[in-house]
């Protein structure tokens, strides 16, 4: 919110939407189903942006049907019911959740920059060995995902390749002795206009070396030749350390997002597991 010591940019409500929607493509779920304009998604439950629906334009049904029609979507699926709420742009949403008791988890602030000017606060790093780019997934990066997300099911590797819909890459960054101690996932969406910067990961013992700067410098530097032209990436309000690296690199506050949330239903309820 401005005044919170955060850079806000000013921004129309049809630009939030079309950020919303290219953050979309770069992180698509393999489960998707339309109420309206708004999406529905589901990925297994991992990642809360895999497994929430996304509020924006009109929902074609009268707003208390439509919150209801989503709590009945996710919790036919054992899911917790969630949305990614976007400010301001869904602010009357945002309040009918509040008002229907549904929970709000930390703020995240979607910032965005021109690559130009991220590439030009990032200089050569000489003492760093370069970061390698990669269309694959090695064992060794999906084993430091896992260490932050959790076991990966079939679903994660649908959102991690944004499901062949958008390029995407992903960093490696190695010491000298060949240990992986950075990695990185960069995806262009939104037309080719957007880099978005996800997965940014770093070993706790190699922090504060500038292996974070490394990997963002890799990504950006293969979206220019890729044609793109502007920056996005989220990261919660209270993640104060990120937000501070992200402002030396020219990163501000494009808009926000609350996840609005209900539990999932008693076990008794949730539909029953089958094997194959």
């Amino acid at each position: 919110m401005p005044g919170s010591g955060v850079d806000w940019l000013p921004v129309p409500r049809r630009e939030i939407a079309a950020l919303e929607r290219a953050a979309d493509e770069a992180w698509p779920a393999p489960v998707r189903e339309r109420l309206g304009d708004w999406l529905l998604r589901a990925a297994d439950g991992w990642t809360v942006r895999g497994n929430s629906a996304l509020p924006v334009g009109q929902p074609g049904v009268p707003l208390r049907e439509a919150v209801e029609a989503v709590r009945q979507w996710y919790h036919a699926r054992g899911l917790p019911a969630r949305m990614n709420v976007p400010l301001p742009l869904a602010a009357r949403v945002d309040a009918a959740l509040s008002g229907r008791g549904w929970q709000a988890a930390p703020r995240v602030l979607v910032q965005t920059a021109p690559l130009a000017t991220v590439l030009a606060a990032l200089p050569d790093r000489t003492d760093l060995p370069p970061v390698a780019l990669s269309a694959d997934l090695s064992p060794e990066w999906l084993a430091l995902a896992a260490e932050r997300k959790g076991e990966l099911p079939a679903s994660a590797y649908h959102l991690l390749r944004a499901g062949g819909r958008v390029p995407v890459r992903f960093a490696y960054g190695y010491r000298d002795r060949g240990e992986l101690v950075a990695v990185g996932r960069g995806s262009i969406s939104g037309g080719g206009r957007w880099l978005g910067l996800m997965q940014i990961d770093v070993a706790p013992h190699a922090r504060r070396l500038g292996w974070g700067r490394q990997v963002i410098a890799a990504l950006a530097r293969w979206a220019g030749t890729a044609g793109a032209t502007d920056v996005f990436l989220q990261v919660e309000e209270r993640n104060t350390a990120a937000i501070g690296l992200y402002r030396t690199l020219g990163f501000r506050t494009h808009h926000t997002y609350l996840t609005r949330y209900l539990e999932r239903p008693p076990a008794s309820l949730q539909p029953a597991q089958t094997g194959c």
